[in-house]
């Protein structure tokens, strides 16, 4: 398989409310990017398949939320991928650093930050 990703993904483990329109789920994140999110399915999923997603994550042991507009990219009987295509300046800061201090490597944390402005630009 030809690997396309571009960013680096973190495995980090936490809750999500995901809502679209007027459904709303609980899922578990499995890994996240500047890019993109990987969320376990949850029960009962049964989306509008045109509508964007709200996703809300809350950081182990804070009161912190990052909350983001995504895509559903992909999904299987076992996990959603899902592109990010809106995050306010919060939660970007929030998820900056996350991976910062996942990653361990500036100049690689820098090179994705490049990566994601010339992809917004």
């Amino acid at each position: 398989m030809n690997e396309r990703r571009q960013f680096i993904r973190i495995v980090y483990q936490a809750l999500a409310r995901v809502r679209q329109a007027q459904s709303h789920w609980s899922a578990d994140v499995r890994d996240i990017s500047l890019h993109g999110i990987l969320l376990s399915m949850p029960e009962h999923w049964q989306p509008d398949d045109n509508a964007p997603f709200e996703v809300d994550v809350t950081l182990h042991d804070t009161e912190i939320h990052m909350t983001m507009v995504t895509e559903l990219v992909a999904h299987d009987s076992h996990c959603l991928r899902m592109k990010i295509v809106n995050i306010d300046i919060d939660s970007i800061s929030h998820l900056r650093r996350l991976i910062e201090l996942n990653v361990g490597n500036d100049e690689l944390l820098y090179r994705e930050l490049a990566l994601l402005a010339d992809l917004a630009g």
